[in-house]
């Protein structure tokens, strides 16, 4: 084993774990969105109906999301080099088995854990960052390290197709294993040891890891399959209150443990309350509405999926190109002035949207107020989270970025459940008036 890096010079040791950091967040965005692509391909070879495929998709979203704060309380008790290094061999051995899987079974429980692997990818990135950078040069790896995620979520549709068309849709997964083994032998060489007698900071909060697991698995399966199910089902309804339930528990326990998964004096910071509030009512309206978006721009302007995802692209290219504006605007201006500038650009944007959207309109007349609403969130984005990962100390990164992620995530699902019922309101009351035909409202 080739030992850690203990004498590269402090900068070039950040610019190696901020390219580490970017590649293993690559790899998850770009896997929650490229099984999509494949999924009749994955259908017609391991059969099944198309509800039993799905759980490719539900699976991954729900062991990811449930696990998100869990894993990044480990990560502040026993190492961030221990806890990466695990977070890329389960997602790369989790991958191995997704490419060869002979059933929709293997399948789908084979994601299940690549959603494990992929939380503590996602949710370490901001620790490592913020362990061994600081300042300036902290907020820009953050600006960075966002702009990179859009942009991995830009190409992973296209990156999809063309590997399903030409190849096989196994390789969608297997071509994790090259770049998370890269990946694995560059985690030894650069990051650090874990310093022995700085962690863990008491016991492990088993308890409280097993109520939350629970309470926000059960949350997510409820707002991902709310719709197939019924809003008002007996089957949605008894998952959210039995979450609703087990999360009191959570709560009620972490105000009495000494080490607990999630310290609610965080809460009392007003920095820390206020950016987790913006990323959560953010990604509320952001990634719920992008959703319907795509679906107003196919069923009533009549684009095909490659004209939506060109009409959506230079919205992703403004944030990639804001988020490193918003890191450089930290060093001039205070944060809340970035901040509150970023959405009231966001704000204008929706604005100028919501008068455009009718049937008649020509698409290209949208990209104007998109390319706004699309500045307004990369501006706004790295600062909060940089906020975030300032009100504490490093040594409680992890909870920290636990707790911002897993509002992101809470937040677009209910953002994609609260505006669908929206949406398919609104579309039943159009259709009614005769402005569409019904096939528009599917």
């Amino acid at each position: 084993m080739t030992p850690p890096i203990s004498g590269r010079p402090t900068a070039a040791r950040g610019r190696a774990i901020l390219g580490l950091v970017i590649a293993g967040t690559a790899l998850v965005v770009i896997d929650m969105t490229i099984v999509t692509i494949a999924l009749p391909a994955i259908q017609e070879d391991l059969g099944g109906t198309l509800a039993d495929v799905q759980w490719v998709i539900i699976g991954y979203m729900i062991t990811m999301g449930a696990v998100t704060q869990v894993v990044g309380s480990l990560s502040d008790r026993i190492g961030r080099r221990r806890v990466h290094l695990l977070g890329i061999a389960l997602f790369t051995t989790a991958s191995v088995v997704c490419g060869a899987a002979p059933t929709a079974v293997v399948l789908d429980l084979a994601r299940a854990v690549q959603g494990i692997g992929g939380a503590v990818l996602m949710v370490n990135a901001l620790p490592l960052l913020s362990h061994h950078l600081d300042g300036e040069r902290r907020n820009l790896a953050i600006s960075t390290w966002g702009s990179a995620a859009t942009a991995a979520g830009l190409i992973a549709p296209l990156l999809g197709g063309v590997l399903v068309d030409t190849l096989s849709w196994r390789v969608i997964f297997l071509i994790n294993v090259p770049i998370g083994a890269a990946a694995f032998v560059i985690c030894l060489r650069t990051l650090p040891s874990d310093a022995p007698g700085r962690i863990p900071h008491g016991r492990i909060d088993w308890a409280g890891a097993t109520l939350l697991i629970a309470s926000l698995a059960l949350a997510d399966l409820a707002l991902l399959r709310g719709e197939d199910q019924g809003w008002g089902s007996t089957a949605t309804l008894t998952q959210l209150a039995a979450a609703a339930a087990l999360f009191t528990a959570f709560l009620l326990l972490q105000s009495r443990v000494g080490a607990p998964t999630l310290d609610l004096a965080l809460f009392r910071e007003p920095a820390f309350t206020g950016a987790a509030l913006a990323v959560f009512v953010s990604r509320v309206l952001t990634i719920g509405g992008t959703v319907y978006l795509v679906q107003y721009f196919q069923w009533s302007l009549h684009l095909n999926p490659t004209q939506s995802g060109l009409l959506l692209t230079p919205v992703f290219l403004a944030q990639m190109a804001a988020g490193m504006l918003g890191g450089k605007l930290l060093s001039r201006f205070p944060s809340g002035y970035v901040i509150a500038g970023g959405y009231a650009c966001k704000a204008a944007g929706a604005a100028l949207l919501a008068p455009a959207f009718t049937p008649a309109v020509s698409p290209w007349l949208l990209t104007v107020p998109l390319l706004v609403w699309g500045i307004g969130g990369g501006i706004a984005g790295a600062p909060v989270m940089a906020v975030a990962m300032n009100v504490t100390d490093k040594r409680r990164a992890g909870m920290v970025a636990g707790t911002i992620t897993s509002l992101a995530s809470i937040g677009a699902g209910i953002g994609t459940a609260v505006l669908g019922a929206v949406y398919s309101v609104r579309i039943a009351g159009v259709v009614a008036a005769g402005q569409l035909p019904p096939a528009t409202s599917r």
